[in-house]
């Protein structure tokens, strides 16, 4: 395989302090591999040791669009290739039979999304008392970083990559645990046509979960991409309110949340893409750059309780799903408002 494989064999902990919280930073990045191909997805992971909890309060990306698409960092049960430094783990690609391939985590074992980054966007910081939970008390026990590799000619003269991110942590214990929701969809797009992709899912856990930041993700073809908690009154309306709205194509970093009142049992989370294609082919959801994603990531914390076990909220998108369907009983749909920045 024409690529650079090292060994992790040491781990930069650097000491940090502040005033209120004495943090140590942690290098995760890729062991200087050389991408062999475009539109690659590698993974690459870390034992958490599992005798006592850390808390991961910041993100600061060692990376730039020139080089990764974009870098998302998994917490796992297990990782999705066992005692392997490096895999291919492009989920919704075929790979060849003589490369390590998986999942960015182990099939059956616990999977979220912590952090994304994509389009340079910069250092993300938790507010104030919060934090994600990982090592003994927690069903994180290896983080696994994913690098996409869209374009591969800055690799082509021997040179290598690094991309990752320094994860700033504590072992202070923390009443507000962070968590991640990610909502999105699959489906497909017509030719020369503007299509909806939309997804919802009722909170049907017993938590009260605080949202704080969102973010945004699509490739090329998306123009808005909005989220909203919807709540029933007594007489049956739906009371939609907005979480976040953006251009995807701008940074896609984490933004803070338009709203941040509390999301309870029985809310529903939503969100939809507005794509525009001037293609004059379908258009569907996959990995590459010549397909689609919808992605809606919702960032919140629960206090003194443990995060949602719900991670993910996907619909099987257009055609075949959408917010107006009479099975979905959704009213007063903001048409105009979450398609419009």
């Amino acid at each position: 395989m024409d690529y650079c494989i090292f060994f992790i064999t040491t781990l930069a902990l650097l000491l940090h302090s502040s005033a209120a919280l004495e943090t140590k930073r942690f290098q995760f990045t890729m062991p200087n591999v050389r991408p062999y191909r475009p539109e690659l997805y590698l993974c690459t992971p870390v034992k958490v040791d599992y005798t006592r909890n850390y808390y991961m309060v910041a993100f600061q990306p060692n990376a730039t669009m020139d080089t990764a698409h974009h870098m998302l960092l998994y917490g796992c049960g297990e990782p999705g290739s066992n005692n392997k430094p490096l895999w291919n783990c492009g989920e919704m690609t075929q790979s060849d039979d003589s490369e390590d391939s998986g999942s960015p985590c182990a099939q059956g074992s616990h999977s979220q999304i912590i952090y994304a980054w994509a389009r340079d966007a910069p250092r993300l910081d938790l507010p104030e008392d919060v934090g994600f939970k990982v090592g003994k008390n927690s069903p994180i026990k290896y983080l696994v970083l994913q690098v996409h590799y869209a374009h591969i000619d800055k690799f082509r003269d021997g040179s290598t990559d690094d991309s990752g991110v320094f994860i700033h942590y504590t072992t202070q214990p923390m009443s507000k645990l962070a968590g991640v929701l990610l909502l999105g969809t699959s489906g497909s797009i017509p030719p020369m046509k503007k299509e909806y992709m939309e997804t919802a899912c009722e909170i049907n856990e017993r938590k009260v979960i605080h949202p704080f930041a969102y973010r945004t993700h699509t490739h090329s073809l998306g123009k808005v991409v909005s989220g909203y908690r919807v709540r029933t009154d007594e007489k049956g309306n739906d009371e939609w309110t907005l979480l976040g709205k953006r251009d995807p194509l701008t940074p896609q970093m984490f933004y803070p949340t338009m709203n941040f009142d509390p999301i309870r049992y029985g809310d529903r989370v939503a969100a939809r893409c507005t794509m525009v294609s001037n293609r004059k082919r379908v258009t569907k959801i996959g990995a590459t750059n010549e397909d689609e994603m919808c992605n809606f990531y919702l960032m919140y914390y629960v206090e003194n309780d443990e995060p949602l076990d719900m991670k993910y909220c996907f619909t099987a998108g257009p055609p075949y799903f959408y917010w107006k369907n009479p099975e979905v009983h959704l009213n007063h749909i903001p048409d105009e408002e979450a398609s419009q920045l």
